[in-house]
């Protein structure tokens, strides 16, 4: 099968015996839960594939939207290197809305995290087209390159994680860290992704030389896939949580005993615990009065005005 997707398909993503009925478990128009609504969910993904017709999938995945009465918001990324989102809503919509995707035959076994929702995560589907998934200010560094395979289950992350041998990196913001971590990680104290290179050059030498293996972890694994290609080349033994943190809270029902706090999310929810359920936190909690994070929580009060005192 081809890795590049059909151009221009001009079928129906979803029939209409699977499309739900408007209004059912719809959400009210100021993004919180309507009385008597189905349950939401959260769902994160992504994957790394050859796209060239990014822009007949962009419309495709818009007319899912429509077709689902608008019920599934969220954010997706389409990249000639392959495809990131997160999207939400009532669970019978937002399961037929993964099953489009999945119909896109490069993204037949993209696999979908889960978690859940007490606030309604996003108001708008939007769907973005851009040159890279993922920037961290390197040239050269794709995640379609072919390098040897550095995931590591939840289940063998756990004994990796305590190994004298092994420094866990939180490959994360500085308020993330604060928020949530794997105990014994280190915090990189990076304001941005694309400064988190510079760290790792800092103290590559040193973690060579004691012969140390570098295992990271982020949110959902996609920041881990396309770095540890880079860290291979710098010489660094490198292994990545396999799903990142929300997939570590899946399939380990007692995460607690590794993580401390929660974890955040770049959603309305703001923040999850290990069950992966919405927590009380909100952006002011996170944010503080830091003002290096003023533009964030500025932002986080823009996409939900009802946050703010």
């Amino acid at each position: 099968m081809s890795d590049t997707p059909h151009p221009g398909s001009t079928h129906s993503p979803i029939s209409d015996s699977e499309a739900p009925q408007q209004g059912g478990g719809s959400s009210d128009a100021a993004g919180g839960m309507a009385a008597g609504s189905v349950e939401y969910q959260h769902s994160s993904f992504y994957k790394f594939v050859p796209m060239d017709e990014t822009a007949a999938l962009a419309q495709q995945l818009r007319d899912v939207h429509v077709q689902l009465g608008r019920s599934v918001g969220g954010n997706i990324l389409l990249a000639p290197e392959g495809i990131t989102g997160a999207i939400a809503g009532p669970v019978v919509a937002l399961t037929l809305f993964e099953a489009a995707l999945r119909r896109h035959p490069p993204l037949a076994s993209l696999h979908f995290k889960r978690s859940f929702c007490t606030t309604r995560p996003f108001t708008l589907l939007k769907v973005h087209e851009k040159p890279e998934l993922v920037a961290f200010g390197l040239p050269n560094v794709s995640g379609l390159s072919d390098r040897p395979d550095t995931h590591v289950s939840p289940q063998d992350w756990r004994e990796l994680i305590r190994r004298e041998d092994v420094v866990v990196l939180d490959n994360r913001n500085h308020f993330e860290f604060e928020l949530g971590h794997f105990a014994g990680a280190i915090d990189p104290q990076v304001r941005h992704f694309r400064d988190f290179p510079a760290y790792v050059q800092a103290h590559a030498d040193t973690w060579k030389r004691e012969g140390k293996t570098v295992a990271m972890y982020c949110t959902g694994g996609i920041r881990c896939e396309k770095l540890s290609g880079w860290m291979l080349d710098q010489g660094l033994q490198v292994r990545q949580l396999e799903g990142g943190i929300v997939n570590y809270f899946e399939q380990m029902p007692d995460a607690e005993a590794d993580w401390l706090g929660e974890c955040f999310v770049f959603d309305k929810r703001i923040a999850i615990d290990t069950q992966r359920r919405e927590t009380a936190t909100t952006a002011e909690d996170v944010y503080g009065d830091d003002p290096a994070e003023a533009w964030r929580l500025a932002r986080a009060r823009r996409l939900d005005p009802g946050s703010s005192s």
